[in-house]
Order: structure tokens, then C-alpha cells, then sequence
């Protein structure tokens, strides 16, 4: 049995948000919801498990309860600048893996965070992996909301979309292709600290504006994703007051 690979949890978390204000720091049983999402974490085996934050009261928040955190511009764009921040921060070697852990996903599972480190780790051609199931409903595969990837023969990204791909030519309507299954993608991410450091300078892609997925920049700029294959969905992510209830809910703090 191979050795677990060593790797950091980066947690991004950003103090505003539209759709749930203050989202980061939302009750979940009597702990912020970054304090339960970097908790999870701590269970996937990472050396170290840090929330790369935009505001002191998070900050705060995380040091309450013995979870690291680190103080990084307000400014930043988006999660990969802030977790390119952070990389800088700590002085990480250029191939130690980072993994990004979006911060409103309390119920993420630490082995999946173990999983996609372990991918990107057995793929040195790649620079990147991530997370993608099978979709079974044909409402999701048209969904553009759920964003799909296709994969080449070794598993790697060959694309990203909000459309229903692979699209299956001769299959009756409204019915999925079995060969190949169209996947979901999971926005978990594994970096090499070198590329993500260098990621926020890479020239936004066409592809990337047209279909606002910024994980297209990388493949637009020749570099490679390994895709790590789950067997079922995630655990609800919170992007909404419902979701939040939802979440509540199935933890039993309602």
C-alpha cells in the first residue's frame, strides 16, 4: 500500500457574499460554518489545515476554536489569488500539493480531500486535479448550472461545460449515454504549489468568459487536470438561506 501524500488544505473564505450575507460565519450548531468545513479538513490527513480569510472577524472566528487562519487582502479577484496569497505565505516548495477547500462546504468528506490530493500526486503530468461522479438524472445533465467535464483515456480534462456534454447523437431524447457517462464536476481542487502560485498571472481565456468556469483557463493554456472519479455526490454545499436550512437539517441542528 503506498504511503498518504502529504498535502495543505487551503480554505478560502470571503466575508461577503449576495446571496447569504456573512456567509462564512453562519451558525451551524453553535459553530461558524468555516469552522465546521476546516474541521472536516482536519480529518482528511492534510499536514496542515488553514482558512486563507479576507476579514479579522473571521480570522477571530477560526482562532476561537484552534483552526488556523490567515489574514489575506480584501481585494482579491477570487479564491485562486487569495489561495496564491497564502501559498506565498507559507513558503510551500514548488511541487507541494495544495488542496482548495471552498468554505461553504461543511459536509464535505475528508477522504475525498485525501482522494484528490492522492490523484494529483500518482499524475505528475498534471499540474491540477479535482473531483468529478456520474450523473444519473437527465434533468442535471441539462442543467447549466451543473457544470460537466469530459475525460480523456487517462482520466484528464479535456473540457469543462455548463452544456450537456458528451452529447449522445442517436440516444432517444431525454436519455443519458452509458459509454461514456456524462460526469458532474465537483469544484474540489488539488494544486502543485508552482502553478498555483502562477495561476492569477495566466491571461483569463476566452473559454473561461464564455462559459464562467475558471478552471478552462488552465486547460486553454496547455496544461493538464486529472479528474479523481467518486461514486456518488458530494454533501450540500451552502450558497443559499435554504441551503443553509437544508445543511442544519441533515446535522441535526435545526
Amino acid at each position: 500500500m503506498s504511503a498518504a501524500p502529504a498535502f495543505t488544505v487551503l480554505i478560502p473564505a470571503r466575508l461577503a457574499s449576495t446571496r447569504l450575507p456573512r456567509k462564512p460565519l453562519a451558525d451551524i450548531g453553535g459553530l461558524p460554518m468555516v469552522v465546521r468545513v476546516a474541521q472536516q479538513a482536519q480529518r482528511s490527513g492534510a499536514l496542515r489545515v488553514v482558512v486563507a480569510a479576507d476579514s479579522p472577524e473571521i480570522v477571530a472566528a477560526c482562532q476561537a476554536y484552534a483552526v488556523q487562519a490567515l489574514l489575506t487582502r480584501s481585494d482579491h479577484p477570487s479564491g485562486s489569488d487569495r489561495l496564491a496569497e497564502a501559498c506565498e505565505a507559507f513558503h510551500l516548495d514548488a511541487d507541494d500539493v495544495v488542496v482548495n477547500v471552498q468554505g461553504d462546504e461543511p459536509l464535505i468528506d475528508p477522504a475525498l480531500i485525501a482522494a484528490c490530493a492522492q490523484k494529483l500526486v500518482a499524475s505528475s503530468e498534471c499540474v491540477m486535479a479535482t473531483v468529478a461522479h456520474a450523473i444519473d438524472n437527465p434533468q442535471d445533465h441539462s442543467n447549466p448550472n451543473v457544470v460537466k467535464v469530459v475525460l480523456d483515456r487517462h482520466g484528464r480534462a479535456l473540457y469543462f461545460s455548463r452544456a450537456p456534454i458528451p452529447a449522445w447523437r442517436d440516444g432517444p431524447s431525454g436519455t443519458l449515454s452509458t459509454d461514456p457517462a456524462p460526469l458532474r464536476h465537483v469544484g474540489l481542487y488539488a494544486y502543485r504549489a508552482r502553478f498555483l502560485r502562477s495561476f492569477p498571472s495566466l491571461p483569463a481565456a476566452p473559454l473561461e468568459r464564455c462559459e464562467a468556469l475558471e478552471q478552462l483557463r488552465v486547460l486553454w493554456h496547455g496544461e493538464r487536470i486529472a479528474v479523481h472519479l467518486c461514486d456518488h455526490a458530494p454533501g450540500t454545499g451552502v450558497d443559499t438561506p435554504e441551503d443553509l436550512a437544508r445543511v442544519r437539517q441533515i446535522l441535526g441542528c435545526t
